[in-house]
This record gives structure tokens, sequence and C-alpha cells, in this order.
């Protein structure tokens, strides 16, 4: 029997749509499924008849009702959480949260929402935070039976258990100009396998002190990002030519600054048992990377995976931080680190005084000498070809 054309499901839904509103969830489902049975219905329709069956606490037809909404619009907000709503009514933790999920993953920014459904998602957040830890709690504790517990020899196998339970995410190499293949993806490496950390970190005073010496000269510290006029402007505009990222060079792309390294000779004794990199026009650089009162690296990613970067904290105020993927950490004075600046970092300086760090070069260690030699003849090989030198560094 075909709907009567004096049928106005319009005006039939806004009634259906006002009930709801006005918390008359009977009316209301009733109101839709007049609309519904005049084949007449949208996705919106089915979507608020799964509201008003829910409300009802008939958990059977919410369901079917948004499975009919997402049947006409599979990214239909409302009919996603009334899915997951239902699932967790259910019990099912697993599938209530994978719609949960999928639904604030694919939410527009709040201020483009009505406020219910705001309201909503922020629900479906913390139903998202309750399964993530109930899940997080039951398999840590079955792995605990296994024999896991903490310490660096399973430190690998936790950064896994977190990612698969979304506290962290995965990061990856990326860099900017050349990538060497088959290289572990390590975002801070064990300091057992740079043994010459040790000394490097036991002269930390003489190096700040020298360090102490250049700072009387401000001018003496240059803006660390320089544009080339020879190439678009990229990440890190902001930063471009600007002082609060500064340094103040010893060896800089390969070529010692020798009225720089006369004013620091005790750096250089203890940088001169380092195994830096070795490429002309691009490595090794040795400088004091300054960070002024307030200032912010934005997150961004180096140029090249065969070589690492070391930090050796000088002058480090409280508010200080770094982040390599994942990891994130407090710089400490005279505790040096090592990591791989092609995975995406940060870093900051949320005090009123400098932060300073000595930074420096060395080669990955996983590549062989073989390997490294031919690093450097590619790197010089393309010097040759373009005519122009294109440091390693940002």
């Amino acid at each position: 029997m075909m709907p009567s054309s004096t049928f106005d499901s319009n005006a039939i839904a806004r009634t259906g749509f006002e009930a709801l509103h006005n918390g008359d969830a009977r009316a209301a489902r009733e109101a839709f499924e007049r609309v519904i049975a005049a084949g007449r219905a949208d996705a919106a329709v089915h979507a608020a008849l799964g509201y008003a069956c829910a409300r009802l606490d008939d958990n059977p037809a919410a369901l079917a009702a948004a499975d009919n909404a997402l049947a006409l619009d599979p990214r239909n907000l409302r009919a996603l959480i009334i899915k997951a709503d239902g699932f967790a009514k259910m019990g099912d933790g697993r599938a209530a949260a994978s719609f949960y999920r999928f639904a604030l993953n694919i939410a527009p920014p709040p201020n483009q929402l009505p406020p219910d459904l705001r309201n909503d998602l922020v629900r479906a957040e913390d139903m998202c935070a309750r399964y993530a830890g109930e899940f997080e709690s039951f398999l840590r504790s079955r792995l605990a039976q296994h024999g896991l517990g903490d310490g660096r020899k399973v430190a690998r196998f936790h950064h896994a258990i977190d990612i698969l339970v979304g506290k962290k995410q995965i990061y990856f190499q990326q860099p900017q100009m050349f990538f060497f293949p088959e290289l572990p993806q390590i975002q801070f490496y064990d300091r057992e396998a740079f043994p010459w950390l040790d000394k490097v970190e036991a002269a930390t005073a003489d190096i700040r002190a020298e360090l102490v010496e250049v700072m009387r000269e401000d001018s003496a510290f240059k803006p660390y990002v320089e544009h080339n006029p020879a190439r678009p402007r990229k990440e890190q505009a902001a930063l471009t030519g600007n002082p609060d990222w500064s340094a103040f060079y010893l060896l800089k792309f390969s070529e010692i600054l020798t009225e720089n390294a006369a004013r620091c000779p005790r750096t250089m004794r203890v940088m001169a048992d380092v195994p830096l990199g070795g490429v002309k026009n691009r490595s090794p650089s040795v400088l004091f990377s300054l960070l002024r009162p307030g200032a912010r690296i934005p997150p961004h990613s180096g140029l090249d995976n065969t070589r690492l970067i070391c930090h050796l904290p000088l002058l480090v105020p409280p508010g200080c931080g770094f982040r390599v993927g994942n990891d994130t950490r407090v710089p400490v004075e005279g505790k040096a680190w090592v990591f791989d600046d092609t995975i995406e970092h940060e870093a900051w300086n949320r005090s009123d005084r400098p932060r300073v760090i000595l930074l420096f070069e060395t080669w990955r260690p996983e590549l062989t000498d073989e390997e490294r030699a031919l690093v450097a003849a590619m790197f010089n090989a393309i010097d040759e070809y373009s005519g122009e030198k294109l440091p390693w560094s940002v």
C-alpha cells in the first residue's frame, strides 16, 4: 500500500525530535516508527529512533535502529555511539571500544558539533580509557604469571605493550634527505654502546666553565636554523634566523672554527677521543646549543639516519624537557644521552634562564666501516654533482 500523499514525514519527524528533546522517549519512538514505516526515513531518523529506544531500555531495538542508520551512513556519529553503548550494556567491551574509538577518530572538531553530541564524545573518550585500562591490567597480570618483570632486558617488550594498549604511538625514522635501510628504530640508545660517554660526562665541569666564558659574549651565539636562499623554506620557519635557538660552533660541518675552538681547548681535547662522524662538508659538528627562556623547538626530524646525535646537558634550569618519539625526558646536567634525530623530536625551555647543551654527532654503531666509507663517498659525489655544500643539519 502506497503512503498517502498527505503524509507529512518531515512534520512527524520534527514532532519526534521535539519529543526526544523534551524527554518523552515513547512519543518520539512512535513518531520515528511512523516515518520509517512510510519509507521516508533517512539516517538521522533511524539514529534518533535508536536514541529513543535506548532511553526506553530496549537495547535490541536501539541496536537495530543504529544498524539501519549506519547502512545509510556508515559515519553517522550518533548511530556509532548507540552501537557502542549497546555493546557496553551487553558487556562486550571490545566491540564497544571499537565503535567508541571509530566515532572519536572521525569526529569533526568539538566546536562543529551540537552540545549533546560533544558530551557523548567526551563519554566515549572516558569509556575508551576505561576499557584500555581494564585490558592493560588483565594483560599485564597474565604476563606477570609468565615471568614478565621490570628492567632493561624487557624494556622493549614493555614499549610494545604500551603501543598495543594505546598509551604510546608508533614512531619511525623519517629522514628528510637520506634513508639507510634495515637500521633499528631506536629512540634513545642504551649507553653501553658508547663507552666513551663516561669520559665526556667526567669532563662536564671543564666544558661548562668554557661555555660560561663564551656566554659572557652574547653575540657569540648565532641562530641555529639558517635559511638557504637556494632552497624553499620548510619546517621550523618560525625559528629560521631566530636567536631563541642559537649555536656556538667549535666544528661546523667537518670544519674546525679555529677562533671558537681556541676558546674551548678542554672541550676540544675531550672531543678528540670521541668517534665523531666523518663526512666532508657535513659531519662532524660540535656546538653549544642554547635554548633561550620560554623557547620551544617544534617537532621535527633530521636529514640522515646514518648518524646519531649526542647531548651533554650543561646548564639546565627547571622546566626544560626533551622528547624523542614516545620517550620524554628531563635533561640532567652532566648526564649525556644519544638519540636518533630522524625520529620526530622536540625540546622546550619553560624557565626564565637559558638552557645549554653540548651537541655533537657520531656514526651509528650498526654501520660497518665499509658502509661508513660508502656513505661518505656518496655525499662527496652529491656535492661534486651539485656544486654546492648541503650540510646534514637543519
